[in-house]
């Protein structure tokens, strides 16, 4: 981008309200005048520059004979630039380029550049997008002005003035927002990074001081006292003396920003007078030869102008020459071009960043001068995915097996509990008295009675009229026994059981709906299961099995490690045989050889004894021990010797078996 872009992008409010309404309101007036005009050109026989756009690459055909009237020329992240936007922007540049008197290599330079300038504005929207700037507001703001200064009444006249005019109002509001959005994000990304000292400041200044080089100039005030074009003599005293009555007020005190508003008639009056700056040669003499004369604050005599009579004040005199720095207009305006120095190299470095992360793809025939090589330049492969592992397939099946059944056991639940609900239904009915007429209807059974010798019939006795009542019977609403009860007053006694004494005791009591049996509690038990199984199953065929996330994947991996005990840190690996090593089979390993050489001492019983017959006298081997001599009390076996069967009273004598019985 250019100083002039850059300077465009971050310029006041008001001037880019001005210029968005000077288009809307004139884009149609140029448009017709560029119609109108003749198709002899007066400039080509002038020294006028001939401004004209390359021809942009033309699209294959796609079927014989076919026109392609739109294409994409580039692709920026998830947007793209039509052929038709970049026509568009040519034909707005060249009429920029015929209205500024664009020099050839500037217009070049901004031709070779267009499409560079097109993607760097796709990029700072999609950062601006990625931040989450939408610039409505401002939008809505701009767009408001824009109807203040057409004096128009509200949006929607705006919106038919544009639209009468041949623009698009919804393309226009469009652009407005992008100009937002790119804004903020320029100031916000780039701008509030670059830091100024003062040192630079002073640097700046001194090598540019012939351009802050201002001539002598003045900011005046006015008090206007009005005469009329064709002023007697009369009316012309009137309004010097009323002059001079303000001089006294002034000279006694009183503000000028105060007394203009009281009493001065000129269209001045309501901002105090304020007038402005002039220059020398933009006054009239006499006025210039009353107030550059003047220091600041100094007020003149009424001076007699064609409208009245004007007192005028100098608010502020500024010398001819270089104003120091540290006038805050000329610090503004250092600032401001440092910034606007500092703030083109960084953006370009920005969005150089910007297309080394971004997503490009530029149509073949059209150049973007911002290119580099770090630029990974997407490539297109027929993809084929991965086939589906067996196991995965296998899961996926189980799964869905899983949901079939847990579908259907919620669906037979539920029916099971409908079931029982018109069950209940059918049986309150009933009990309530009210006749199902869907039931089958049964002829009522005749049951013989059985009339035992003593006692009376009660089925077969004949039945008696209606219209016959008993005596002292009870009349038609009253309760049993209140006919019999005695009229006379009486005294009742309470028990104290909280019974009210005037009840009737003979009055029928209020029984339940039903009865209720020890045998209702397995129903309720029933319907309580039923309902606890329909939730069971509604949450087990609702709630189906995610898959883990990258944490939890990693976490289970980090658990299923080995936990490092004796130095056991490594993962095992399985060994593999690799390809020309012998097999090792468990039947084809020699046997270990067994050592027959060494014979194994048997193992003596403590519980069993030996014979106490002496061993014969012998020699033990030289490589053999005596066993050891035993020292017991005489008479007792030693141990590890059998129990003799009988013994005598000689210990000599030889052992002898007794006899059975």
């Amino acid at each position: 981008m250019t100083q002039k872009q850059i300077r465009m992008i971050l310029g006041s409010t008001a001037g880019r309200t001005s210029a968005a309404a000077a288009f809307v309101l004139v884009a149609a007036v140029a448009g017709a005048q560029q119609q109108a005009q003749p198709r002899f050109n007066p400039s080509a026989l002038s020294g006028a520059p001939q401004y004209q756009m390359p021809k942009i690459p033309s699209p294959p055909a796609i079927t014989p004979n076919g026109t392609v009237v739109e294409d994409v020329i580039a692709r920026v992240n998830d947007q793209i630039i039509t052929r038709s936007e970049y026509e568009r922007s040519q034909e707005q540049l060249l009429q920029e380029a015929k209205q500024t008197n664009m020099s050839p290599a500037d217009l070049q330079d901004r031709q070779d550049n267009l499409l560079r300038d097109m993607i760097d504005q796709q990029l700072l929207l999609s950062k601006g997008k990625e931040l989450g700037i939408t610039g409505d507001a401002e939008t809505i703001r701009q767009l408001d002005e824009m109807r203040k200064q057409n004096h128009l009444d509200s949006m929607e006249a705006l919106q038919k003035a544009a639209e009468a005019q041949g623009v698009s109002y919804e393309d226009f509001k469009q652009q407005i927002r992008n100009r937002v959005i790119t804004q903020s994000v320029v100031r916000d990304e780039v701008g509030r990074r670059l830091n100024m000292t003062k040192a630079q400041e002073q640097a700046y200044y001194d090598a540019h001081k012939q351009e802050f080089e201002v001539p002598e100039q003045v900011h005046l005030s006015e008090i206007l006292i009005p005469t009329p074009e064709n002023a007697t003599d009369a009316q012309v005293a009137a309004a010097q003396v009323k002059a001079d009555a303000v001089v006294a007020k002034l000279k006694g005190g009183a503000s000028f920003s105060d007394v203009a508003k009281s009493d001065s008639g000129g269209p001045t009056a309501t901002a105090g007078g304020d007038l402005g700056d002039f220059k020398r040669g933009q006054l009239g003499q006499v006025l210039e030869d009353a107030t550059f004369s003047l220091p600041k604050g100094g007020t003149t005599a009424p001076i007699r102008t064609r409208q009245g009579f004007v007192i005028l004040k100098v608010d502020e005199h500024q010398a001819a020459g270089v104003p120091p720095l540290s006038d805050p207009a000329v610090e503004s305006q250092v600032q401001e071009a440092i910034y606007v120095d500092a703030l083109q190299p960084a953006l370009r470095a920005y969005l150089t960043k910007a297309r080394n992360e971004a997503y490009l793809d530029i149509k073949p025939g059209f150049i973007d001068t911002g290119s580099n090589k770090k630029e990974v330049k997407p490539t297109f492969t027929a993809y084929a995915p991965p086939p589906v592992k067996k196991k995965v397939v296998a899961k996926q099946k189980a799964e869905q097996e899983k949901a079939a059944a847990a579908q259907a056991a919620l669906a037979a639940a539920r029916a099971k509990v409908a079931e029982k609900a018109a069950e209940k239904a059918a049986e309150n009915a009933r009990k309530a008295g009210v006749k199902d007429v869907a039931a089958p209807t049964k002829a009522p059974k005749i049951h013989r009675e059985k009339i035992r010798y003593g006692q009376a019939p009660t089925n077969s006795l004949p039945v008696a009229s209606a219209t016959i009542a008993e005596n002292n019977a009870p009349l038609q609403g009253q309760a049993p026994g209140v006919a019999m009860a005695s009229s006379e007053a009486s005294v009742s006694i309470t028990t104290g059981t909280g019974a009210d004494p005037n009840e009737d005791p003979l009055a029928p009591k209020a029984t339940a709906d039903h009865k209720t049996r020890f045998s209702d509690r397995e129903k309720q038990a029933e319907e309580d299961h039923l309902k606890n199984k329909v939730v069971k199953t509604t949450v087990k065929a609702t709630t189906r099995p995610v898959a883990a996330t990258a944490q939890e994947a990693a976490d289970e991996k980090q658990q299923a490690a080995p936990l490092g005990l004796n130095g056991d840190t490594k993962k095992k690996v399985k060994k593999t045989h690799q390809k020309g090593e012998p097999k090792e089979r468990m039947q084809e390993q020699p046997s270990k050889p067994v050592d027959n050489t060494v014979t194994p001492a048997p193992t003596v019983n403590p519980n069993l004894a030996t014979s106490p017959v002496a061993p014969k006298a012998s020699t033990p081997p030289a490589d053999q021990s005596l066993p050891p001599t035993y020292t017991g009390a005489p008479g007792a076996s030693p141990a590890g010797q059998p129990i003799p069967a009988t013994t005598s009273a000689d210990p000599n004598a030889p052992a002898t078996t007794p006899a059975p019985h």
